[in-house]
C-alpha cells in the first residue's frame, strides 16, 4: 500500500535536463522554446505582463458574493464630499472616514416618518453587529439646510446612535453630492397657497473601507422590514477588513 501512495516518476524525469529536452522535442525540425531567462528583456517583460493578465482574469472571474442588497460595485464613483459636521462644526471630507464602512443617507430632521424609521432600523442593525458596529459610520446628509442648522442636526442625529453623523453643506455642495450618486430631492418653501414641502430618495448607500460604492439598501425605510439580510450584508462588508484586494492577490500569485 505504501508503494501505491508514492508518486510515480517516469524514467525520463531522472535523466539529465539536456537528455529530457532532446527526447521531448518533435522529430520533424521543431525547435525547442528557449527558457524565460534566455529571452530578450522586452520579451520577458511581455511574457510577465501576459501572465499577470491571465492570473487577474482568473482571480476576478471567481464567483461573486450573493448580496441581499443591490450590488453597486463598479457602477458609481467612490465616496467624495466636503461638508460641515454638526457635532463639532468642522469641515470634513470623505478622507476623514477612510477605514470605516460608511452608510450614506439623504434626509432632513423635520421628516415625519421615512427618515426616523430609516435611522431607527440602522440603529437596530448596529446593535445586532455588537462590537463590529464601531467600524461603521452613518452619514446623514440634510437636504433641507435652510431649516436644519448645525445645532438642530446635532441634536437630531445624537438621538439615534453614536455612529450617526449629521452633515450639512451649501446648496451647491449638496446638489453636487446628490448628483454624484443619482439622488433625487426637492425643497419647496412655504408660499401663499402651499406649505413647506421636502421630498427625497429613501435608499441608503454603503461604501467599503476604501470608499468604494458597494451596496444600495432600499428597505430600511420600511417599518416592518426583516433586518436579518441587511445585518448580514453589513457584517460581510466589515469582515472584508484585512483581506487582500484583487490586485494584491495578483501580485502574490505571480
Amino acid at each position: 500500500m505504501a508503494d501505491l501512495l508514492q508518486p510515480r516518476r517516469h524514467p525520463m524525469q531522472t535523466a539529465p535536463w539536456s537528455t529530457r529536452v532532446a527526447q521531448v522535442l518533435p522529430l520533424r525540425g521543431a525547435r525547442a522554446r528557449p527558457a524565460l531567462h534566455a529571452l530578450p528583456r522586452f520579451t520577458r517583460r511581455k511574457a510577465f505582463l501576459l501572465t499577470g493578465v491571465g492570473v487577474l482574469v482568473a482571480v476576478s472571474s471567481a464567483p461573486a458574493r450573493a448580496w441581499h442588497a443591490v450590488d453597486l460595485s463598479g457602477s458609481l464613483p467612490p465616496l467624495d464630499f466636503t461638508l460641515t459636521r454638526a457635532s463639532d462644526g468642522k469641515q470634513v471630507t470623505a478622507a476623514d472616514y477612510r477605514g470605516k464602512i460608511v452608510l450614506l443617507y439623504f434626509g432632513y430632521t423635520f421628516c415625519p416618518d421615512v427618515c426616523p424609521t430609516t435611522l431607527l432600523n440602522i440603529g437596530e442593525v448596529l446593535k445586532r453587529l455588537g462590537p463590529l458596529a464601531d467600524d461603521v459610520r452613518v452619514l446623514f446628509v440634510t437636504v433641507d439646510p435652510a431649516r436644519d442648522t448645525l445645532d438642530v442636526l446635532r441634536q437630531y442625529t445624537q438621538s439615534f446612535a453614536p455612529q450617526v453623523v449629521g452633515l450639512r453643506g451649501t446648496a451647491d455642495h449638496l446638489a453636487a453630492l446628490a448628483r454624484r450618486y443619482r439622488v433625487a430631492y426637492s425643497v419647496k418653501k412655504e408660499g401663499e397657497n402651499r406649505s413647506y414641502e421636502v421630498t427625497h430618495s429613501t435608499a441608503t448607500y454603503a461604501f467599503d473601507y476604501n470608499g468604494a460604492a458597494r451596496l444600495l439598501i432600499s428597505d430600511l425605510a420600511n417599518a416592518k422590514v426583516d433586518l436579518k439580510a441587511d445585518t448580514e450584508d453589513l457584517r460581510a462588508l466589515i469582515e472584508e477588513k484585512g483581506r487582500p484586494s484583487v490586485w494584491q492577490r495578483l501580485l502574490h500569485m505571480i
